[in-house]
């Protein structure tokens, strides 16, 4: 039992996803100036409501997928969780000072997706979009699976469906525009080549920190 408890110790690095969500919440919010990042493309793109089941399971999507990598592959789990956060903290940076809306639909009716939409709308201001954290990080979990020594034609298609689902769905439920998911996809290439290219995550690095949090309490 306790050797099951410790090989899930790595598991408090996600501690760090409530502090984000502090972040998030103080910046989503209208400053003085607030620009729009609207293309031809972004008009022409219809509102589909459906969309909101991928798009609201996102969070507990990110979860899954970073446990699933900590039981791969602990190492892997260690890249996404810092390049999560890096991503998270340069967005949080690009909020500061260029911060962007969306213009939203009116949702009428009473149906479930109709009452999930206007949940969704209520408790997210059309602030913070630039770039879009949904799609860093769904787009992160996949470039991770993609790089990892256990991917697989089942998990390949579960991950890589999943996250573009996702990415997908902040289109159609106009909560993004196409240049917030372009955005994130740059961000998580510059960023996960940082992390694989300097000392944040070195396999001697690593294995310190992993071992420590693997020992047992005697």
């Amino acid at each position: 039992m306790l050797a099951k408890a410790t090989r899930f110790k790595p598991l408090l690095g996600m501690l760090i996803f409530p502090v984000m969500g502090m972040i998030y919440a103080f910046l989503n919010k209208p400053p003085i100036n607030v620009h729009t990042l609207i293309t031809p493309f972004d008009i022409q793109t219809p509102f589909i409501s459906v969309f909101i089941l991928p798009y609201s399971v996102w969070i507990f999507y990110i979860y899954a997928c970073l446990v699933y990598f900590l039981l791969k592959d602990p190492k892997v789990y260690w890249e996404a969780l810092v390049t999560y956060t890096l991503c998270a903290l340069a967005c949080y940076a690009i909020y500061t000072v260029f911060q962007t809306t969306v213009p939203r639909p009116v949702i009428t009716g009473d149906g479930i997706l109709s009452k999930i939409m206007r949940w969704t709308y209520n408790k997210d201001q059309p602030f913070n979009c630039f770039p879009s954290i949904h799609c860093f990080s769904s787009y992160m979990v996949m470039k991770n699976l993609y790089k990892s020594s256990f991917k697989n034609l089942t998990n390949r298609i579960l991950i890589y469906g999943m996250s573009s689902l996702i990415i997908a769905s902040t289109l159609f439920v106009k909560q993004h525009v196409i240049l917030d998911i372009l955005s994130a996809i740059v961000l998580v290439e510059i960023v996960y080549w940082i992390v694989l290219r300097t000392s944040l995550i070195n396999r001697p690095l690593y294995n310190r920190i992993h071992a420590q949090l693997q020992r047992k309490t005697l």
